[in-house]
């Protein structure tokens, strides 16, 4: 549904030809009902604000204007070429806009190929709304394919049916929403009454997408950046020139459904994420720390944020996590909370845990202006502390007390957690380095930290007591780490003496989102996978 979100010229041709509606039910002139359409698109632009989609479409449409108000015939093709050239020399920045591109794509198929597509359609006895339907969004999905595929890295398999479902409920969606926009300044009642109308539709367009964004077959994968962006262009291209020929259509028609059935198994198979019976996911946010605990469908505990707001969010989503009870900040180092936003985008945190030690500064205003912006609770964790929801079971282990002058205080004072999920019992030990492993070694019996999965300290730096691993002896041990990171993390003697102790070691710059899961026969470990080289 690319170009729902991308082409704002569809909800300028819906909000302008109801004024157009408006206009001829009162019997105004053509010079009079451009006035009013002009009016109703400068009101559009103000209220969905200028972002470089709706820049383009309201340009194109005052072009279209402009040309009515002088009587002669209007041409959508020189209008859009027009609005690109105007907003490029006034914007060079927006030629490597993707929102932009997206627009310009999108509408150039719908000038180009939607009617001929829709005409031949009818020709073979298809209803006028019913090709219509089809011919706009399978050209809209077509042109605007190539971006899609550079940037997300997949092609999708589901865009024609879901916006053919989400086709009926644009226009009253777009129409009520406006309507209560302009009303609700002077009727503040007859505005919240057009928004519950538009709430229906809007409903339904969330649903269609959300459900077609979640289907494990919905996607196939595809190289991204520039080059993958080029080859389906030139693929779609010579599809388009060989089409041309009955045979050629034929024997495309043929493949394209053989390709999404033969890959259809697969994708079933193979595309599931989370894997059934996860008790912890370590996500691949780069060189930071951000991992997961499941509570319940839909609810996790998040323990650290990585080092910025879409890679945290990103996991979460792939994961369907839409409540947070508890996110954990073990310190306030940027890799840690730099991307706590992301924990509260679009999700309802309940509360938030912090360490006693308050430092650096600026790591400790992030965390408490996001808590203060979702009203979810701030506490620090003495040792001791315990909480429990569904499966989940957290107690502190440390700092058993202040560190100071360390090789890093705010490392050497991290939160130290012992996580038991589904009985299976995990140590998260934040970037508590040598100094805060051997104080904890001395202050606690060994049992204390013994554990089936050991989250590594600090990226799986050499900063490590070696008595403390041996007392841990974790089955699966789990590494988060950034590709190419400047620290020389994670180091090799640590890997390589966690593996001779007998555990299994997962790298998120290698493995990606990384799972542990419980099963009947014991442990067993899920990795999502990236494409090497690529930071997650």
């Amino acid at each position: 549904m690319t170009h729902l979100n991308a082409v704002s010229g569809s909800n300028v041709a819906i909000v302008v030809g109801a004024v157009l509606l408006l206009a001829r039910w009162a019997r105004a002139g053509p010079r009079t009902a451009v006035v009013a359409c002009g009016l109703a698109l400068i009101g559009f632009v103000i209220l969905v604000r200028p972002s470089p989609s709706v820049v383009r479409a309201a340009t194109m449409g005052a072009i279209g204007l402009a040309a009515l108000a002088a009587g002669r015939p209007r041409a959508a093709l020189p209008a859009l070429c027009a609005a690109v050239t105007v907003l490029v020399l006034v914007d060079p920045e927006l030629a490597g806009d993707a929102g932009f591109a997206l627009s310009v794509f999108a509408t150039a198929g719908l000038l180009l190929l939607a009617p001929g597509w829709r005409d031949a359609l009818r020709r073979r006895g298809v209803p006028v709304g019913l090709a219509e339907a089809l011919a706009v969004p399978a050209a809209a999905q077509l042109t605007c394919g190539p971006v899609v595929a550079g940037i997300s890295g997949t092609v999708s398999l589901v865009a024609v049916p879901a916006n053919l479902l989400a086709v009926p409920a644009i226009a009253p969606a777009t129409v009520l929403g406006v309507a209560a926009a302009v009303v609700s300044p002077v009727w503040p009642a007859g505005a919240e009454f057009a928004a519950w109308l538009a709430s229906w539709p809007v409903r339904w367009l969330v649903t269609v997408a959300g459900y077609g964004a979640g289907l494990p077959a919905g996607t196939l994968p595809w190289p991204g950046g520039l080059t993958g962006a080029l080859l389906l262009a030139g693929l779609t291209v010579a599809l388009l020139l060989a089409t041309r020929r009955p045979l050629v259509r034929r024997l495309v028609a043929v493949c394209a459904v053989a390709v999404v059935l033969g890959t259809l198994p697969v994708r079933l198979l193979a595309g599931c994420w989370p894997p059934p019976g996860w008790v912890v996911v370590a996500c691949a946010v780069g060189q930071g720390d951000a991992l997961v605990l499941p509570v319940a469908a839909g609810r996790a505990v998040v323990v650290d944020a990585g080092p910025d707001p879409a890679g945290v969010d990103g996991c979460l989503r792939r994961l369907g996590v839409r409540e947070v009870p508890l996110l954990v900040v073990s310190h306030f180092h940027a890799d840690h909370v730099g991307g706590v936003a992301g924990v509260f985008r679009g999700r309802r945190v309940a509360g938030v845990l912090a360490p006693q030690w308050s430092e650096p500064a600026f790591g400790v205003s992030q965390v408490r202006v996001a808590a203060l912006a979702g009203a979810a609770g701030l506490r620090t964790a003495p040792v001791g502390w315990s909480w429990r929801a569904g499966e989940v079971e957290l107690v502190a282990l440390g700092p058993p007390y202040p560190l100071r002058g360390s090789r890093s205080d705010p490392n050497n004072n991290s939160l130290v957690l012992a996580a038991t999920v589904a009985g299976v019992r995990i140590l998260l030990l934040g970037d508590a380095e040598t100094e805060e492993q051997r104080a904890l070694r001395e202050a606690l019996p060994s049992g204390a930290f013994r554990a089936d999965v050991l989250k590594v300290a600090h990226h799986g730096s050499a900063y490590q007591d070696p008595e403390f691993l041996d007392a841990v002896r974790p089955s699966v041990a789990l590494v988060s780490v950034g590709v190419g990171n400047d620290y020389g993390h994670p180091n090799p003697g640590l890997l390589t003496r966690l593996s001779r102790a007998g555990a299994r070691v997962l790298r998120t710059d290698i493995d990606g989102d990384v799972a542990v899961v419980r099963d009947r026969r014991g442990l067993a470990v899920v990795a999502r996978g990236t494409r090497p080289g690529r930071q997650p």
